[in-house]
């Protein structure tokens, strides 16, 4: 990219040809029984191809570099939804999109359609650098050091096809964060870059290493103060040449890079990262594409904009494509809209760019599940009031920049007719959670159904309780795919026995949140069973929002009074077979009884 582009509007590429004719190629010599099922685990996950629990099905994770799609990349997602999935996908906090129920033989034509539009699924899973993040603000943010995402994309492009990329002990992980305010986590990546500048202009970020949630929640350590952005790709290979050298390759459950600091000593951690990072200097350093103190700047798109469908377009679009099963696909509904709705809308999914004029408009996706007819609508509007691309965020969301503030209303009524223009985009009537057991090997709860109960709750109680921002997040299982562990409310599945039963429940940890001085992991407050849950929730918000002080953050707030909120939950915890009933053995959502089953999982394939 040349400084004049116009930032990720004009990327090239992602997807090689030859990769997939690789995957087919190894899917056929397994079909045929040349190599065993654990070669082609290794080999596919790494791809993005995941066995679900149900057998001869796959979920396909997509990378999503930075979490821009184009108008085009939307529609292939939409296509392949719709073709070779269940008419939906899933956003993650990683920024990807993730099909599920694809066969193995639709691989082949699902890969290439994707590739058709420059999109690939190379290092979306398994032991390899995974999608590399950025603050989906970047660019437009008021209060951004600088944007960030040309040095994300480049550290993206490094090592896409690098020859450790695929092969380290376990997966890596890299954000990029060049807001004030911390939207992507870096505390709980391997590798945390946050812009600064220094006195004299120059632009650079602080490094931070070796974060991450699940077991051992840990918050990074600081690795380089103010590290030259012309430095970025040394610094990147010399941490991951690290981790390849010395991760522990045996162990699965252990082989994080916050294991090996741990194990180490930062000392000796930072002794190893000086003596590879001089290598790489000796080498020749690999050097960003463009002048680290100029880089490609994201101006107003020049295009003209196509004109928009009509809300009965929209409407149509809608319902000529529902979500299918199997399994629970997502209910689309219209939103109001009206001059109150559209009030609400503004007041938490609209914000100011820092350029005069144009609006960062987020549509709020439910359990960030989107339609393809959705993604087809999406593609339509960006094109039509935006730049011509849209954002996944790490909160399940998408999100639409360089609307003209003037046509903030008509955007709104067309995202409400496709079920994408609810308010409270971060607030607790807004619930991230990843897929569950629907289809998840190690997911130990439908975290959808409760997900969906929660918003509800919430959304009923209204007031402050629906517009407050305050994250909620849940996750099936300990690995938290949502994120919980650092959530102002977070939700973990499990179970317990009740008599002879089995009863899904949900341990309920409060107080999580990052911040300037690194990762705090949410406390326990107690196990909830699920069908209490969402009046867990409505009472530790009411707490909150009658015992803040000033402008406390909720994250702040149970940080200081965990045992408040324990309290406030305390008499829901308890379920014994005399009192319990028979929506306690059922999950919400469903209408079967709960049998959990958990099967081993492929993220360290």
């Amino acid at each position: 990219m040349s400084p004049e582009s116009s930032g990720p509007r004009g990327r090239t590429t992602f997807a090689e040809e030859r990769e997939i004719d690789a995957l087919i190629e190894t899917l056929g010599r397994y079909e045929r029984g040349e190599i065993d099922a654990e070669a082609w685990r290794a080999y596919r996950v790494v791809r993005g191809v995941y066995s679900q629990r149900q057998d001869g099905v796959h979920m396909l994770r997509i990378k999503v570099p930075q979490g821009v799609a184009t108008a085009t990349q939307l529609r292939a997602l939409a296509d392949a939804a719709t073709r070779w999935s269940r008419g939906f996908g899933h956003i993650t906090t990683r920024q990807n999109f993730q099909l599920h129920f694809v066969r193995p033989a639709d691989l082949d034509a699902a890969l290439r359609r994707l590739a058709e539009a420059g999109i690939t699924t190379a290092g979306a899973g398994g032991n390899a650098v995974r999608n590399v993040v950025a603050c989906p603000f970047a660019g437009v943010s008021a209060d951004e050091v600088f944007d960030v995402t040309p040095y994300a994309e480049a550290v993206t492009r490094h090592f896409l096809r690098h020859p450790l990329a695929l092969a380290l002990p376990r997966k890596f992980k890299i954000a990029f964060e060049g807001c004030g305010s911390d939207h992507v986590a870096t505390p709980i990546q391997d590798l945390g870059l946050r812009a600064r500048v220094d006195d004299h202009g120059h632009r650079g970020f602080e490094v931070t290493v070796a974060g991450g949630t699940a077991s051992l929640c840990t918050s990074a350590e600081p690795l380089v103060e103010f590290l030259p952005a012309a430095d970025v790709l040394a610094v990147a290979e010399a941490v991951v040449r690290v981790f390849h050298a010395r991760g522990d390759r045996q162990n699965k459950q252990r082989n994080r890079l916050k294991f090996l600091v741990r194990q180490l000593g930062f000392d000796e951690f930072r002794a190893l990262f000086e003596e590879q990072l001089a290598a790489v200097h000796r080498e020749g350093a690999p050097r960003l594409p463009f002048d680290p103190q100029r880089p490609p700047e994201e101006l107003a798109p020049e295009h003209g904009r196509a004109t928009p469908p009509s809300v009965e377009e929209v409407a149509a679009r809608i319902a000529a494509a529902p979500p299918r099963g199997p399994g629970h696909p997502p209910r689309v509904d219209a939103n109001p809209t009206g001059a109150a709705a559209l009030a609400a809308f503004r007041a938490t999914n609209v914000r100011p760019q820092r350029q005069p004029g144009y609006s960062l408009v987020t549509a709020s996706v439910p359990q960030g599940d989107l339609t393809a007819g959705q993604l087809e609508v999406l593609a339509e509007l960006v094109t039509a009031y935006g730049d011509g691309s849209a954002r996944l965020t790490s909160a399940g969301a998408v999100q639409l920049r360089w609307i003209c503030d003037d046509d903030v209303p008509a955007l709104f009524e067309r995202l409400a007719a496709a079920g994408l223009g609810r308010d409270g985009a971060g607030t607790p009537g807004d619930v991230l959670s990843c897929p569950g057991s629907e289809a998840c090997r190690l997911a130990v709860t439908h975290t959808r159904g409760v997900a969906r109960l929660v918003e509800h709750r919430i959304r009923e109680v209204g007031g402050a309780a629906a517009s407050t921002p305050l994250s909620i997040r849940i996750s099936g299982c300990p690995n938290g795919c949502s994120q919980h562990h650092v959530a102002a409310i977070g939700l973990q599945g499990s179970a317990r026995k009740v008599g002879s039963r089995a009863a899904p429940q949900y341990f309920v940890t409060v107080g999580g949140g990052v911040d300037e001085d690194g990762a705090r992991f949410g406390k326990l407050a107690g196990k909830v069973p699920a069908r209490r849950v969402p009046l867990a929730i409505e009472r530790l918000v009411a707490v909150y929002l009658a015992e803040r002080v000033g402008s406390e953050t909720a994250s702040a707030f149970f940080t200081r009074a965990a045992d408040r909120a324990a309290a406030a939950i305390a008499d829901l915890k308890e379920l014994r077979s005399d009192d319990a009933v028979a929506e306690d053995f059922v999950e919400p959502g469903l209408d079967v009884p709960f049998a959990p089953q958990t099967q081993e999982g492929e993220c360290a394939a």
